[in-house]
């Protein structure tokens, strides 16, 4: 019984696709797939050539005090339309029969 011939790639093939993983910010999978390759043989490249994946752009990003402003300011708005949808389906719970069938 013959068994499937091993694939050998090059180091500059595996540098490559290592390369592609972290600049295009893609997951291993979706490079894996997109190559033709397992997503365990492009992820241990990965792990031997970079000891891990390079962060996405997000990542790299720095985290300044305006960004947490602005994130703190949108969870905050975000928790009052939360707050005033509950009561407006509350309200709306406990109308009359007939305004049921014209609210919904």
């Amino acid at each position: 019984m013959e068994g499937r011939q091993r694939r050998s790639f090059t180091d500059d093939y595996k540098r490559q696709a290592v390369d592609l993983v972290a600049s295009s910010g893609r997951s291993i999978g979706s490079v894996a797939k997109e190559l033709g390759l397992p997503d365990s043989v492009l992820r241990r490249w990965v792990e031997r050539r970079g000891g891990g994946r390079e962060p996405t752009a997000a990542a790299r990003r720095p985290t300044t005090q305006a960004t947490l402003a602005d994130h703190a300011a949108e969870i905050a708005r975000l928790q009052r339309e939360n707050e005033r949808l509950r009561m407006e389906r509350d309200i709306l719970k406990n109308c009359p029969a007939p305004w049921r069938a014209c609210a919904a």
